[in-house]
């Protein structure tokens, strides 16, 4: 089933996918370009501080910064060290502020965040509740101009790292940054809610943070022709996301994650190490001793490595890559905040992406082998077999689609579709509480071809149109505006 389709989607998009514009990786440590299929993983070598500075730079209206911690130290006494990359960024930050853009800052409270007395006093700021030692506010993601009239502006940066120099710099790190109004509208409304209100003055009355948060439902994107999937910790049950991402490998998977002990996890993962696939992972020995490290190191033997903390240097990665040597699988990447535990399952803050795209499976493959090779071991790829459909495979596979539009709208809605076969159709419009506003079709039967219908929705916010056709569901989200 899941070749069938992504046999499907290689008839729409081509055989090989492209890098596109809308989504951008970056690693703060080197690559390994030999293994590139097309495209070279960019290595920032010590300037992600300053591509970050330069993203904050362009805000217009709005920056959302949700931040574990943010700190203006260093613990290097080297005179070579440049110090100013906190005051750098910093320095972004308030210079939107003094030009009239909105800033929200949300923080982990029990951390020092000396960041913070670098921001400008007029910038609003709110630090999670303390309810328990073991409940941490773990987000790192900012959202710039989520608003803004140009369906071009709004971008998220996220991934898994904090902002202070050895995390910028010597950390071993990641960084996402996608530009899409709907995936920014999404964030906005998980700041939003830890916020407590919509306005630049945080409402701690109302704000919730951890296990009182609520699922908003909005889940699937598509950013450059991939699928994208995002998920919040812990109201979105993210871990039954990393194993059925685990569980979706036909080939190859790959794993790189500082904090790791979920127990079903590692057993997911042996699985398919058991089955036959290639499978090669990094542990961070903050993690030495928990359960996945016993199993894994005599079960992966050769293909596992544990990264022996350095002076303040860590592993920090949290990423899984599935199926890179398989283009006609679905390859895929899944990274973000969240840590591969049950603290980060079921208590903390965090925010993770999974991203559908052969091209970023490559990306994060070159980064995951130039580290396994730096620790003393050797990756061996799988050959990709990839076979091309044939032309006549087409009419056989051809998929039902759906088309929402203008988006965002002011009201009035289009819903174009295609059936390739009579079927009977049902959609559903929900806000982002999942809650069902209106169900334009119930299991109409209609004929093969083109179909649209208009509907309209009052009150401005963020949609779900879901589109149900056998066994066919599509999702596209919607932006209502005033």
């Amino acid at each position: 089933m899941k070749r069938s389709l992504i046999l499907i989607l290689a008839l729409t998009l081509g055989l090989h996918s492209f890098a596109g514009n809308k989504i951008k990786y970056y690693f703060n440590r080197a690559v390994d370009n030999s293994v590139a299929t097309g495209v070279n993983a960019v290595y920032l070598n010590n300037c992600i501080a300053d591509t970050l500075a330069a993203y904050l730079n362009r805000a217009q209206y709005s920056i959302d910064i949700c931040l574990y911690e943010f700190d203006s130290t260093y613990s290097y006494n080297i005179a070579t060290v440049d110090t100013q990359f906190a005051p750098r960024v910093a320095a972004a930050i308030n210079n939107a502020n003094r030009r009239g853009v909105k800033i929200r800052y949300i923080y982990e409270a029990s951390n020092t965040n000396s960041g913070l007395g670098l921001l400008d006093t007029n910038i609003h700021t709110l630090g999670s509740p303390q309810g328990s030692a073991y409940t941490i506010m773990h987000n790192k993601f900012v959202v710039i101009d989520a608003a803004s009239p140009n369906a071009n502006d709004p971008i998220v940066w996220t991934g898994c790292m904090n902002w202070y120099y050895e995390q910028f710099n010597w950390d071993y790190n990641n960084v996402v940054v996608l530009q899409d109004s709907l995936l920014a509208y999404a964030y906005t409304a998980e700041f939003n809610m830890m916020w407590g209100d919509t306005s630049v003055v945080p409402n701690t009355l109302t704000s919730k943070f951890g296990q009182f948060k609520t699922d908003l439902g909005m889940h699937n994107f598509t950013i450059d022709g991939h699928h994208v999937e995002l998920y919040f910790s812990p109201s979105d049950g993210t871990d039954n996301h990393i194993q059925s991402t685990i569980e979706s490998a036909d080939k190859d998977l790959y794993f790189g994650v500082y904090t790791y002990t979920e127990h079903t996890d590692a057993n997911d993962i042996m699985n398919k190490k058991d089955s036959g696939l290639t499978v090669y992972g990094i542990d961070d020995s903050y993690s030495l001793g928990d359960y996945p490290q016993t199993i894994f190191t005599p079960g992966l033997g050769a293909n596992y490595e544990i990264y022996t903390e350095s002076t303040d240097t860590l592993y920090h990665n949290k990423f899984l890559i599935v199926d890179p040597s398989d283009s006609c699988s679905d390859p895929m990447v899944l990274t973000g905040s969240h840590n591969w535990t049950t603290s980060a399952n079921t208590k903390n803050d965090e925010n993770t992406l999974i991203i559908h795209d052969d091209t970023a499976a490559n990306l994060f493959l070159q980064y995951f082998k130039a580290t396994f090779e730096m620790l003393g071991g050797h990756v061996t790829l799988p050959a990709n077999n990839c076979v091309p459909l044939y032309a006549q495979d087409q009419q056989t596979l051809a998929p039902a689609t759906l088309q929402v539009f203008p988006n965002p709208a002011n009201g009035s809605v289009n819903i174009g579709y295609r059936l390739p076969q009579t079927a009977a159709v049902t959609i559903i419009v929900t806000n982002v509480l999942g809650q069902q506003i209106a169900m334009p079709l119930k299991e109409m039967l209609q004929s093969a071809g083109t179909h649209q219908l208009t509907i309209n929705i009052a009150t401005p916010g963020v949609y779900n149109i879901q589109f149900v056709t056998g066994n066919t569901v599509i999702n596209k989200g919607i932006v209502v505006v005033e």
